[in-house]
């Protein structure tokens, strides 16, 4: 409610003097080059909105009463005609220009509510500055007025407000009486514009810009919302910011000899108005770099999100203590090629990387222009919808199941819920199933080293479970290295374990078979190396006498992946009901047909008719029934 959530103190906005990054000088590499990664397309569409590049035009409204002009950035010159008032942000560094008491008071008040809930507040609030603007065309003076329903960070700061045709501007130019003028007729062609009248809204927009341009009143722009960065922090944990100032000098940069500098101890952290750092008067003090005079340290420290920007560089050469890294090593790692992360990141870590990298590039640190060539963000675990809190008393501990049932289990079940890009909401019983794949897995082990010897491979002609074994190494393999899709793969070894759990006697009973179900039950070891080492990996040792880790990555071999059949599943409104098995190639109309034929189909549609089947060629019927 506009207060401190600690003390109840009003919360207002101040000016302060920071320190920038200036990304915006990196605005259109920084969209231009998503082209050039893989990336998730959500994660690049949120840092091409978060970048914002919108092209229009700037326009040029000269206040007299601070002989300054006011520059409004526009996607709809067309409507310039209609505009009858201007507003400023709070923000707006014209707005203290203008002296009026109430003016201070209400920047005060105002620009520091969220931006979110200043643009889309119905009740429009504002206060007139007591100047004006003259329009650029026709002379007449507009009213200047500051409003928070204006952000600081689209285009210029500043709009020319154009009640006919814009619904937040008619609502402000309702609620304080200004007058509307509309200039876009029904048709789409411009009215009361002057010479313009009788365009169409494109052609009058782009007439109107060429003329302020001839006359240096505006032109074509491109504005972006993005804003450059400031990494200023009034806290004493953090990187002290290496700048000391001077008064003959200025601001220094502190010497690359007496890098780094260290923070100070600070006993006493309470609230003064000032910084922590500013309380450690001898830390404060030092020396000018370049006059040896009087100076006194920057007690800002730089924001975290600064280490995060560049860490991944400085692992790759992390026992160099004469530079950050050697740039022969950085340039034979960089860029990193497959980054893990959460979305939350697009717009902070993910792009102030992206920026760090390419400014490093121009100053010849390194060669690459992009940090990570792939990324893959992860999806949120949830409990019963939501998010996993202290706070709200629903985090499941991992302790508590390596405890009651190992943390194989803990690590698979996790990998298990969902497709990690998606997430998925935990379920307290689920981890007891993963419990008995991995105890059916190491039964099936012990079976087949009590009932055969270690050999070279299976032998014998190839069995359905010896096919079942070539395509979970096939599924398995696609799913982790095309998709990173852990919940299908275990999905694959489960199908697999079921399997050889379903044909042991019969394969145990003959020495080609055991050969066979050996050679199954330790593949299925290594499948699962990755999300249950430890089973994984006894599994295996047991079966072959070797380290899992230790072995390449087993391979499919395509002749066994050939089928005679395929498994059709069969769904009624989207939920499976029934399997059967069809001839390989199987027409679609075939493949429909004995879909519906299914005896539970016929159980399950209760006097309703279907009016539609979905086929997916040799795998899916999907029945909709009304």
């Amino acid at each position: 409610d506009g207060r401190c959530e600690r003390c109840g103190a009003e919360v207002e906005a101040r000016r302060l003097e920071q320190w920038f990054f200036k990304i915006t000088e990196y605005a259109d590499a920084l969209i231009d080059d998503l082209e050039t990664i893989d990336w998730p397309e959500r994660t690049k569409t949120i840092q091409r909105n978060w970048i914002g590049r919108s092209t229009g035009a700037e326009l040029r409204f000269r206040c007299d009463e601070i002989d300054e002009d006011i520059v409004v950035f526009t996607t709809r010159a067309d409507t310039l005609y209609g505009a009858t008032f201007i507003v400023l942000a709070p923000e707006h560094a014209l707005v203290e220009r203008f002296g009026a008491s109430e003016v201070d008071e209400y920047v005060k008040h105002t620009a520091a509510r969220p931006a979110e809930e200043r643009a889309t507040a119905e009740e429009k609030t504002g206060v007139f500055t007591g100047a004006y603007a003259r329009h650029p065309t026709t002379g007449d003076r507009l009213p200047i007025w500051v409003a928070d329903y204006v952000l600081p960070d689209y285009g210029t700061g500043a709009i020319m407000g154009v009640p006919a045709h814009d619904e937040r501007d008619l609502a402000f130019a309702q609620t304080f009486d200004l007058p509307v003028v509309e200039v876009v007729g029904e048709d789409g062609v411009l009215v009361n514009s002057a010479e313009f009248s009788g365009l169409s809204v494109e052609e009058g927009g782009q007439a109107i810009v060429r003329k302020l341009a001839d006359e240096g009143r505006g032109g074509a722009a491109v504005s972006y919302r993005l804003r450059d960065w400031s990494f200023s922090r009034q806290r004493y944990w953090g990187c002290p910011i290496p700048i000391v100032y001077c008064e003959k000098c200025g601001a220094n940069a502190v010497p690359d000899d007496q890098l780094p500098v260290v923070l100070p101890d600070v006993e006493d952290y309470a609230p003064k108005g000032l910084s922590p750092l500013a309380t450690a008067e001898d830390w404060v003090s030092t020396t000018c770099p370049s006059c040896d005079g009087p100076a006194r340290r920057e007690t800002d420290t730089m924001d975290t999100f600064v280490d995060s920007s560049w860490y991944f560089m400085r692992y790759c050469d992390a026992r160099n203590d004469a530079a950050p890294w050697d740039r022969e090593i950085l340039d034979g790692w960089m860029p990193v090629d497959q980054y893990i992360g959460g979305v939350e990141h697009a717009i902070l870590h993910l792009m102030y990387a992206r920026f760090f990298t390419k400014a490093f590039a121009d100053i010849g640190l390194l060669d690459a222009q992009e940090p990570f060539a792939r990324l893959f963000t992860q999806g949120m675990v949830t409990r019963d919808g939501a998010k996993m809190s202290k706070s709200k008393g629903n985090v499941v501990s991992p302790r508590d199941i390596v405890e009651q049932h190992g943390a194989d289990t803990a690590r698979c079940y996790i990998l298990y819920v969902g497709h990690p890009a998606e997430g998925g909401d935990w379920n307290d019983k689920g981890t007891e199933g993963i419990a008995r794949f991995l105890a059916r897995l190491w039964r099936a082990a012990v079976d087949a080293a009590a009932s055969t010897e270690p050999s070279d491979g299976p032998t014998g002609e190839p069995t359905g479970v010896l096919r079942k074994v070539h395509w979970a190494i096939d599924k398995v393999t696609a799913d982790l290295g095309e998709r990173f899709a852990t919940h299908t793969a275990i999905a694959a070894v489960i199908e697999l374990v079921n399997e050889l759990t379903k044909h042991r006697d019969e394969l145990l009973a003959t020495p080609d078979g055991a050969s066979q179900y050996r050679f199954g039950a330790a593949t299925a070891g290594s499948l699962i190396f990755p999300f249950a080492p430890h089973l994984g990996s006894e599994t295996y040792e047991l079966l072959t006498g070797r380290r899992v880790w230790e072995e390449p990555w087993p391979e499919a071999d395509p002749a066994l992946l050939e089928t005679d059949t395929v498994t059709i599943v069969v769904q009624l409104n989207g939920k499976v009901i029934d399997r059967f098995d069809a001839p390989a190639g199987i027409a679609d109309d075939e493949q429909e047909r004995l879909a519906r034929g299914s005896e539970r189909v016929a159980e399950r549609l209760d006097g309703r008719e279907i009016v539609k089947a979905i086929v997916v060629p040799g795998r899916l019927v999907n029945l909709v029934a009304r």
